[in-house]
């Protein structure tokens, strides 16, 4: 289950806890474009406990979308930069 709590003076901050999955991409794609109007806005991932293939990749284009990934898991760092890349090269 994911916990989602969002705060915001100046930035947005939406504070993501527990588990993401594939389920949940939906729903936070709405809330940062919702969001966006014109104020950086910053993923916390502190609390996150579990993502998979969706849930990262997700993650990888908010990167690319100058989304800040505030601290991000080690591990989910690391399927980010391994993901897409061929697999001769992973």
């Amino acid at each position: 289950m994911l916990k989602i709590t969002t705060a915001a003076n100046g930035e947005v901050v939406i504070k993501l806890s527990g588990r993401m999955d594939a389920e949940n991409v939906g729903e936070l794609e709405k809330l940062v474009s919702k969001e966006a109007n014109d104020r950086p806005i910053t993923l916390d991932l502190t609390d996150l406990t579990l993502v998979d293939q969706d849930a990262v990749s997700f993650l990888k284009r908010c990167q690319a979308n100058s989304i800040t990934l505030k601290n991000c898991p080690a591990y989910i760092r690391e399927w980010m930069t391994i993901e897409g890349k061929p697999p001769e090269e992973a």
